[in-house]
C-alpha cells in the first residue's frame, strides 16, 4: 500500500493556476478493509483545512464505500501550502485519538512534498500496525465552474439543519464492479429460498374485505328510509369557483424517464385555461435531493433556472403563492390556503364511477393508507349488501333504470349501508368510505341528506376512457366478483355484465354538486388528470395528495432488514455499528439475491437509513442506484441507545414495565415511540406509492414492521410485534388484483433480534 497522488491542470506553467481566480480543489481519501468498530477516519491540521492540531476538531471523512473514507474542500487563493495529518477517531465516545505514524503531510501548490507514503496507525502497543492507502488529488477549477457546483449544491444537495447529515441522498449507479465473492452465490433458484408468510395473502376479492353489513341483521329492526326517493334535486348544492385540476403527464413522464430518481410532488403553476394546472418538472439534470424537514420527506427543489412561482385562483381577487409541498402534510396546508379553515368533522367520502373503473381497489388503497396513519376508517361496500339481502345471482335486467323494482332494492341497500356508516361515525369512526356506483344525481342528493349534519361529503369519482384497461377490469370482474359464482359459462357471465354497464352508462351523471375529486384517467399509471373541487381542510388534503401519486402499475417492493450487526450479537439496540461477519454474509447473498431477481428490470433502486449497518448492507449491490433515507432510520432509543433490555431493566425499570404495557405509544426517554415513527414515515409510503420501478429496502426492524404494516393492512396495536426477522426479504408484489406477499430467507440468523 502506498500514497497516489494526482494534480490535473490546464496549464502547462507550474504555479501558474492562480492567474484569473482559479482555484485549487483537493480530495483525500483513505482506504482499508480492517478499520473496525466506530472508528472514523480524521483529518486536521493548520489553515485552510481545519486551523488547529486540536484531535477533537478534526474534520470526519465521509464514507464513500465499504472501505473508502473521502474527505474535499477548496484552497483560498492565499494558502498555498496544507499542513496535515490523518488520525482514527471513535465517531461516538471520548476514549484517545490514534494518530497517523510519521510527519506532517504538506501539499504545495497541489503537489505532496516529499515521499508519497500509506497511513500507519498503532492502535495499542500489542497490535500489529495498521495500514491504510491513502489518495490525494488535486484539480484546478475556474470560478465559474466553483460556482456552479455550489448553486448546485445549494439548490439539490442542501443538508440537513437538524443533525447535520442528509435526510435524503441518492448517488447514482456505480460503473464498476465489487470484488468476486466466492462462495456466497445462490447456487439454488430462488423459489427454494422461500418461507411460509406469517399471514394470508391479500389476492381475493377485494369487495368481500369490506365492512360485514349490520343493519341487515338487525332483529326487529325493519329498514326505513327517512329520506323519499324523489326526483327533487339539491338546489343547494353547485360548483362553487374554488375548483382546479392537477395534470400529472408530465409527472408521470419523467418517472419513465429515470424512476430511480426522486422526484418531489410537483409545483403547480397556472396555465392559460383559468383554474387549471399543470405540473413544473426541474428539467435540469439532479444528482440528489437532500431535504431539512425533520421526517426526512422529499421537497420541492426549485429549479436555477426557475423564477418563483405564484398561482391566480381568483380568490378574493388576489394572487396567492403556492406554498412548497413536502410530503402530504404541507399538501394539506395547500388545501388549506387555497380554500378554507380546517375541518374537523367526521368525513364521509363517497365513490362515484361505472363499474370496472376502480372505484373498490382505490376505496382499498385509501382506506389501508388512512387507516395505517391512525384515523379510524371503514370500507362499505354496497355491492355486498346487495348480495346478502338479495342474492347473487341477479341478471343484468335487475341494474336497468325503467325496473322500478330493482331500483328500489338498490336504493334499499345503497340506504341500508349508509345508515350502518353513519352509526359507526356516531360511536366513534373518523373516515367511512362509501364504495357504490352512486351515478345518477338523485342517489348522491340522497346521499348529503341523510348524511346532512352528521358528516362532511366528499365525492370521489374514478372516470376511464381506456378500453383496454376497461376490458382487462370487465374480465377480472367475471373472475372473481361473487355475481358470477355460480356461472358455469364465462361468456355467458361476460354478456351479462357488459350488458349491466350498458344499463348504467344510460343513465350515468358525472358528479358537478358539492365537494368532489374526479381521478380521470388515472388507473393505467400513465398519466391523467386529478380535478379537485370545493376541498378544505388536513385530512382532505392529505388525501388529495396520496390519490395523486397513487397508480396501479404492477411492481415490487422488497424489504430487508440490514445484515447482522455487532450491537445484535451483543443485545444491544440502537447505535451504529458495522455489521458482524454473519452480517457481511448476508450483505453479499443479498446481492446475489437482488442480481437474480431484478435481471429482467431496466429500472430499480436501493433505499437505505443513514446509518452505517444498512450503508454497508447495500455497498455489495451493483447496477442500481442507491439512495439514503434519514426517514428509514432505526427508531431512536434516547437515553436507552446501545442498552441491553436487561440493563433497563435493572436500571430503569419504570421505564421497561411502560414499554412492556403499550409498546406502540411507548416513547423511549428523548427518543422516538412506534407511532413516531409511522408519522416520519409518511413521505416513504407516498414515494414508493409513487414509483412504477421496484424498490428494495433496506432498514431496521421498527420501521420495516411500520412500512409493512401498511403494505398488509395490519391494524396499528399490531405493529410492534410484527415479525421481521434478520436475514430475510419479503416481497411485496404490488399491483391491480392488491397485495400479494412473499419472504425468501437467505441464511439463519444467530441472534433473536
Amino acid at each position: 500500500m502506498g500514497t497516489t497522488v494526482s494534480r490535473s491542470t490546464d496549464s502547462g506553467h507550474g504555479g501558474s493556476y492562480r492567474e484569473g481566480g482559479a482555484q485549487l480543489f483537493v480530495s483525500l481519501k483513505m482506504e482499508n478493509f480492517r478499520i473496525e468498530g466506530d472508528l472514523v477516519p480524521h483529518v486536521y491540521g493548520s489553515v485552510p483545512i481545519i486551523g488547529s492540531w486540536d484531535p477533537s476538531k478534526a474534520l470526519s471523512m465521509e464514507r464513500e464505500l465499504a472501505s473508502m473514507w473521502e474527505l474535499s474542500f477548496v484552497v483560498p487563493p492565499d494558502h498555498e501550502t496544507l499542513d496535515f495529518k490523518f488520525l482514527l477517531k471513535p465517531k461516538y465516545g471520548a476514549t484517545r485519538c490514534v494518530v497517523e505514524e510519521g510527519p506532517n503531510r504538506l501539499l504545495t501548490g497541489g503537489l505532496l512534498e516529499g515521499d508519497a507514503r500509506a497511513a500507519l496507525f498503532k492502535l495499542t502497543e500489542e497490535e500489529e500496525v495498521l495500514e491504510c492507502q491513502v489518495f490525494i488529488k488535486a484539480d484546478i477549477v475556474s470560478p465559474l465552474d466553483l460556482a456552479a457546483s455550489w448553486r448546485a449544491y445549494q439548490e439539490n444537495l442542501q443538508p440537513s439543519r437538524v443533525r447535520g447529515i442528509p435526510d435524503v441522498s441518492i448517488n447514482a449507479a456505480p460503473d464498476g464492479a465489487v470484488e468476486d465473492e466466492s462462495g456466497t452465490h445462490l447456487e439454488l433458484d430462488l423459489e427454494h429460498y422461500i418461507i411460509p408468510a406469517p399471514s394470508a395473502s391479500g389476492t381475493s376479492y377485494l369487495a368481500n374485505r369490506t365492512e360485514t353489513p349490520k343493519a341487515l341483521f338487525q332483529i326487529g329492526n325493519p329498514w326505513k328510509s327517512e329520506v323519499p326517493f324523489s326526483n327533487t334535486e339539491n338546489s343547494n348544492s353547485s360548483i362553487n369557483g374554488n375548483s382546479f385540476t392537477i395534470d400529472i403527464a408530465s409527472y408521470i413522464k419523467e418517472s419513465e424517464v429515470d424512476q430511480t430518481r426522486l422526484v418531489p410532488p410537483p409545483t403547480m403553476v397556472e396555465s392559460k385555461s383559468v383554474g387549471t394546472f399543470s405540473s413544473l418538472q426541474n428539467k435540469e439534470g439532479q444528482k440528489g435531493l437532500f431535504v431539512d424537514r425533520g421526517v426526512g420527506s422529499p421537497r420541492l427543489v426549485k429549479s436555477a433556472s426557475a423564477s418563483s412561482l405564484t398561482t391566480n385562483l381568483n380568490l378574493d381577487n388576489e394572487a396567492k403563492t403556492m406554498p412548497e409541498a413536502a410530503g402530504a402534510v404541507a399538501a394539506a396546508a395547500v388545501a388549506d390556503r387555497m380554500h378554507a379553515p380546517k375541518e374537523d368533522r367526521r368525513l364521509a367520502i363517497v365513490l362515484v364511477g361505472l363499474p370496472a373503473r376502480g372505484k373498490t381497489f382505490t376505496a382499498a388503497k385509501l382506506t389501508r393508507y388512512l387507516r395505517w396513519l391512525g384515523h379510524e376508517t371503514k370500507h362499505f361496500n354496497v355491492g355486498k349488501y346487495r348480495r346478502l339481502k338479495h342474492g347473487t345471482n341477479q341478471s343484468a335486467d335487475f341494474f336497468r333504470a325503467d325496473n322500478p323494482e330493482g331500483m328500489e332494492a338498490r336504493d334499499e341497500v345503497a340506504a341500508l349501508a349508509m345508515e350502518d356508516m353513519l352509526a359507526w361515525m356516531h360511536d366513534g369512526g373518523k373516515v367511512g368510505i362509501f364504495d357504490a356506483t352512486n351515478s345518477t344525481r338523485k342517489r348522491r342528493t340522497m346521499l348529503m341528506k341523510m348524511a346532512e349534519g352528521k358528516c362532511k361529503v366528499i365525492f370521489l369519482e374514478t372516470i376511464c376512457n381506456d378500453e383496454r384497461i376497461i376490458e382487462r377490469n370487465v374480465r377480472l370482474k367475471i373472475q372473481q366478483s361473487p355475481d358470477y359464482a355460480e356461472e358455469p359459462d364465462y361468456e355467458a357471465g361476460l354478456r351479462d355484465f357488459k350488458e349491466r354497464l350498458v344499463n348504467y352508462e344510460k343513465v350515468y351523471e358525472p358528479v358537478q354538486e358539492g365537494s368532489y375529486i374526479k381521478m380521470i384517467d388515472m388507473v393505467s399509471g400513465q398519466g391523467g388528470q386529478l380535478q379537485v373541487n370545493n376541498i378544505s381542510g388536513f385530512l382532505p388534503g392529505r388525501i388529495v395528495f396520496f390519490l395523486v401519486n397513487t397508480h396501479l402499475t404492477p411492481r415490487p417492493i422488497l424489504l430487508t432488514r440490514h445484515g447482522e450487526s455487532l450491537h445484535n450479537v451483543r443485545g444491544r439496540i440502537g447505535g451504529d455499528t458495522v455489521l458482524s461477519e454473519a452480517g457481511e454474509l448476508y450483505s453479499k447473498k443479498l446481492a446475489n439475491f437482488i442480481e437474480k431477481r431484478l435481471k429482467s428490470e431496466k429500472t430499480a433502486s436501493i433505499w437505505t437509513s443513514t446509518l452505517q449497518r444498512t450503508i454497508l448492507t447495500a455497498s455489495p449491490i451493483v447496477g442500481f442506484p442507491k439512495i439514503q433515507w434519514r426517514a428509514l432510520d432505526e427508531i431512536n432509543s434516547g437515553v436507552c441507545d446501545g442498552m441491553t433490555y436487561e440493563e433497563i431493566k435493572k436500571n430503569m425499570p419504570e421505564e421497561y414495565e411502560s414499554r412492556k404495557k403499550d409498546k406502540l405509544r411507548y416513547r423511549y426517554p428523548r427518543g422516538e415511540s412506534y407511532l413516531d415513527v409511522i408519522q416520519r414515515l409518511e413521505p416513504v409510503i407516498i414515494e414508493l406509492e409513487r414509483q412504477r420501478a421496484p424498490v428494495v429496502v433496506i432498514s431496521h426492524q421498527a420501521v420495516l414492521r411500520a412500512l409493512y404494516a401498511y403494505f398488509a393492512d395490519r391494524p396499528l396495536r399490531e405493529v410492534p410485534e410484527i415479525e421481521v426477522p434478520l436475514h430475510t426479504i419479503i416481497e411485496i408484489q404490488m399491483g391491480v388484483t392488491g397485495v400479494e406477499e412473499k419472504r425468501y430467507k437467505l441464511m439463519d440468523s444467530t441472534v433473536p433480534h
